[in-house]
């Protein structure tokens, strides 16, 4: 399973979601689709975009979580 990890590379960055999210374009709420992971799907240029932003690598917001392993908080 993929997890995502924006909300920790937020707060590190201390950038709040609404400020990401007129940066790069998003709405707040299709932000927070992707913050919490209800969508099935990242666009290169919604990832290139965020890192851009945020400085930092994809590697840096996305995790994979083998299956069976440890479920962070709030993931399904």
């Amino acid at each position: 399973m993929i997890v995502l990890r924006l909300d920790r590379v937020l707060a590190d960055r201390k950038m709040r979601s609404k400020e990401l999210a007129e940066k790069i374009g998003l709405t707040e709420v299709n932000l927070s689709r992707i913050k919490t992971g209800k969508i099935s799907a990242v666009r290169f240029s919604t990832l290139d975009a965020i890192c851009r932003a945020l400085d930092c690598q994809p590697g840096d917001i996305l995790e994979y979580v083998p299956d069976g392993g440890d479920r962070p908080e709030g993931a399904s």
